[in-house]
């Protein structure tokens, strides 16, 4: 029975790893913490422990009477009130866990990490980015997989639930009057390409993930109208000069309140891009990689997710 270690557990993709780590009969570690949620990490088979990136050696206390042979690491965070927090976490809570594996000569399979695209347009991306940066650099020592996701949705997930928030609520807005290409990838094949990367991942190789389909914005817009049953709806189209303000604004309130606003600087350098294209045949060809949900299938099953646990 191989041992997989899934730190992030109890996050969005992270709970779908332990799901499908399950079904495959792995012994199934979560790495959580005290103050996490346990809600989707029911199943009695898992194992809970404690990890804290910030320190190493804390970290190495945690892990020295464990042997895992695999380790993903989905902890992290997307949204801060500072941008130095970004890099505390998801570039030096990396390096310490990989320094940590490496000082207890653990002796994995591989190493899987998701991060941003090669040239990130924020702060969440950047600091990705310089984790990635440390893996290339330890190469030598640790097999790695890098993978990259496009936009990530699903069941669980709570940025696009604001879409559908919206859009029940008789508004729909978008940013930008230029023709925006987006691409996507449904949770559930995100973690096939994670359990594909295991097996048959290059050590070293980076792989861009989505359902291999290119949309217009608003072509998520229309599902979820659809899918909600066809509700008036206000489209609104704003210019990016305004989302400029209005996200300039969101990011002061949030520092002065201490709550972190979804109309951020990040969201901002997120929204004014016009093309998420990614080229997905390398993961194709090497893992294997096969998306099962395009945009209107893992929307509807999304949609109808939403419904069944009373979010909407």
């Amino acid at each position: 029975m191989d041992k997989i270690l899934i730190t992030g557990a109890s996050g969005f993709i992270g709970s779908f790893i332990v799901e499908e780590a399950l079904k495959r009969n792995m012994e199934v570690w979560a790495a959580v913490r005290r103050s996490s949620s346990r809600e989707w990490l029911q199943d009695e088979r898992i194992h809970f422990i404690e990890l804290n990136l910030s320190s190493e050696d804390e970290l190495k206390k945690q892990l020295q009477d464990h042997v895992f042979d695999y380790v993903v690491h989905a902890a992290g965070v997307t949204k801060c009130l500072r941008k130095e927090q970004f890099y505390a976490v998801n570039t030096e809570g990396t390096k310490h866990l990989v320094n940590v594996l490496l000082a207890l000569q653990m002796p994995l399979k591989q190493f899987i990490r998701e991060t941003d695209t090669p040239q990130p347009n924020t702060e969440y991306g950047k600091s990705k980015l310089e984790a990635e940066t440390f893996l290339k650099e330890v190469a030598d020592r640790l097999p790695y997989v890098i993978l990259r996701p496009t936009g990530v949705y699903g069941p669980r997930e709570k940025d696009y639930f604001l879409m559908v928030k919206s859009i029940q609520s008789h508004s729909d807005f978008s940013v930008g009057f230029k023709r925006q290409d987006i691409t996507f990838v449904y949770v559930k094949d995100v973690v096939q390409a994670i359990f594909l990367a295991m097996e048959r991942g290059k050590s070293g190789r980076c792989y861009f993930l989505s359902d291999g389909q290119v949309y217009q914005s608003a072509t998520f817009s229309d599902l979820l109208i659809r899918e909600l049953g066809n509700p008036w709806c206000l489209r609104i189209k704003a210019p990016i000069w305004l989302l400029r303000i209005v996200t300039f604004f969101g990011e002061q309130v949030g520092r002065i309140t201490g709550k972190i606003s979804a109309l951020n600087n990040d969201k901002y350098h997120i929204l004014k891009q016009r093309n998420w294209r990614c080229d997905i045949q390398p993961a194709i060809d090497e893992l294997g990689y096969q998306p099962e949900y395009q945009l209107e299938r893992g929307v509807k099953e999304t949609v109808a997710w939403y419904k069944e646990h009373h979010w909407i």
